[in-house]
């Protein structure tokens, strides 16, 4: 039986979006493609646009052009060689050989038009994946721990409880109307891979001795959510044994869906919901609809490691290491994808892991083939040990196809990271996150150093592109918040310049071995903002 949309009763209490969506649900527009692809785009009813979210599709910029940029789910980041080498094919045949990866761990493509997305679709499902769900007012993806499987920090294998869940939700028409998009996070890893602090639901690593014996298992944090007014998710004191963490997420998201706010669309992500009613009346409802569940038990998550596995490490299988690389600010080319899917099949299974920080993993690689492994070419680019900024730095999409943005982001971030690298030698990373809009996609709030694009008027009165600068964010357990703005406004042709000072007096005034987070809580957001001030000579 279908679900009541108990939100429909007073349709004077919905914002334009949430009408449309009574009109027509999201999920029908996957009815609509194979129509389109004969007609071609100018068929497509301009009110019609937005609907192609659902299907994982957004208009790139100009939306007028008709290119759509294209997110592939990959829950957990698991890719296998089959996946990999159809990936590698659509960025050769349909996306001018762009291949992105996300801070979802997803695989982004561009320059996509309607008349191709039918094959792509049969492309995709035929080594079981989907772009359904990857964007909309839907879960998307589930974000997880890339070592899931293999890793010796992880309390369980997750991956079987990922994919369960990410099945039950994906063309789910009972949860393809929620009120805004809706991301969750599923780890094991103690160094919290899944970030689980930005989602709007994430489980993570615990344990609880209940009758006498301890059960490993999950703690449920909710509410978290970047954009314009970022939110920490809060703990609910729940304990979730692993048989039960797609029930305990059924619920929640149904809470979400039936008590969510749709009045007014930037009041409308779970966060808002969680602020107001607060964890424990949260945890109530989500008691309601599942029966009792055991108080929280004892949390196993330690030092967050930022989603950063370079290096080669052994695995929890005997005899068998994984190899982290940095992918400078997550794009490949499809000729890069075809190597690297030949790499992993002869060096390791075929598997391929994503990373939250836009990086990748070759997993199951016998220990006496890793030095011949690590002789490949692609890793003159793609490498196991990048420099201090190329390897920490993290990108949005930005203007170059992005309606949303701003500035330009991908190469801008990947031409500073490489100008610091010139410039300056640090004994520990710094973690650099460019985005061109408040929406965050690539989580500035969360970054060492986080770079906002703005538009501004310089001095011959002519609006450019420029940036912000905020400092001291982090996901580290027990303190962990976001970064704060410094005041000032940085045209774009300046930033690397203007890092490289700020990060001059961070390496001349630091202690052996503080990372920045550490130092911008000693020496206080005044020290720093009085330093750029300095650096842009704004009079005292």
């Amino acid at each position: 039986m279908a679900y009541e949309k108990v939100w429909a009763k007073d349709p004077s209490k919905l914002s334009k979006d949430e009408l449309k969506k009574l009109e027509k649900d999201g999920l029908e527009i996957l009815d609509d493609i194979e129509k389109y692809a004969k007609t071609g785009f100018a068929s497509i009813p301009e009110e019609d646009w937005s609907l192609f979210k659902w299907a994982g599709l957004y208009l790139q910029k100009p939306k007028e052009d008709g290119y759509f940029m294209m997110r592939v789910n990959i829950p957990s980041g698991i890719i296998t060689n089959d996946q990999a080498e159809v990936l590698a094919g659509i960025g050769r045949d349909y996306g001018r050989d762009v291949i992105d990866i996300t801070t979802r761990q997803a695989i982004q493509f561009h320059w996509l038009e309607i008349e191709q997305i039918p094959d792509i679709f049969k492309r995709l499902e035929s080594v079981g994946l989907s772009s359904v769900g990857a964007c909309g007012d839907i879960p998307r993806t589930i974000v997880g721990n890339p070592l899931a499987g293999i890793d010796p920090h992880e309390l369980i294998d997750t991956r079987e409880i990922v994919e369960d869940v990410f099945r039950y939700f994906n063309r789910n028409p009972d949860f393809s109307n929620l009120p805004r998009k809706y991301k969750m996070s599923i780890s094991s890893n103690i160094h919290n891979a899944g970030h689980d602090r930005i989602n709007c639901l994430a489980f993570t690593p615990a344990v609880k001795e209940i009758d006498g014996e301890e059960v490993v298992g999950f703690h449920v944090k909710v509410g978290g959510g970047l954009s314009a007014k970022p939110y920490l998710a809060e703990e609910l004191d729940i304990f979730v044994r692993p048989e039960q963490v797609k029930e305990v997420a059924i619920a929640i998201t149904t809470i979400f869906r039936d008590h969510g706010y749709r009045e007014k669309r930037h009041r409308a992500r779970l966060k808002f919901l969680m602020a107001d009613w607060g964890p424990e009346a949260f945890k109530e409802k989500v008691l309601e609809l599942v029966g009792n569940l055991p108080s929280k038990g004892t949390d196993k998550v330690k030092e967050w490691n930022a989603g950063y596995f370079y290096g080669v490490h052994p695995q929890k299988q005997e005899g068998l290491s994984y190899v982290g690389f940095n992918v400078p600010v997550g794009r490949m080319n499809s000729a890069e994808w075809f190597d690297l899917a030949r790499i992993a099949r002869d060096y390791g299974n075929g598997e391929i892991r994503t990373c939250n920080s836009q990086n990748l993993v070759v997993p199951n690689v016998p220990n006496e083939k890793v030095e011949a492994l690590l002789q490949e070419k692609l890793f003159e680019r793609i490498k196991l040990e990048p420099k201090n900024f190329i390897g920490y730095s993290v990108s949005c999409t930005g203007i170059e196809y992005c309606n949303l943005a701003l500035v330009e982001t991908k190469e801008r971030m990947r031409r500073v990271a490489e100008y610091l690298d010139e410039e300056l030698s640090i004994d520990v990373p710094v973690r650099i996150h460019m985005v061109g809009c408040p929406n965050s996609c690539g989580q500035r709030q969360i970054a060492d150093i986080g770079l906002q694009g703005i538009k501004m008027k310089n001095a011959d009165k002519k609006m450019v592109e420029a940036f912000e600068i905020h400092v001291g964010g982090t996901l580290e357990k027990d303190v962990a918040q976001f970064n704060q703005k410094l005041k000032g406004k940085i045209e774009a042709e300046n930033i690397a310049p203007v890092l490289a000072e700020l990060l001059r007096y961070f390496k001349d005034n630091k202690e052996e071995n503080e990372n920045f987070f550490d130092f911008t809580q000693r020496v206080g957001l005044e020290a720093l903002q009085a330093q750029l001030d300095d650096i842009l000579g704004v009079a005292s």
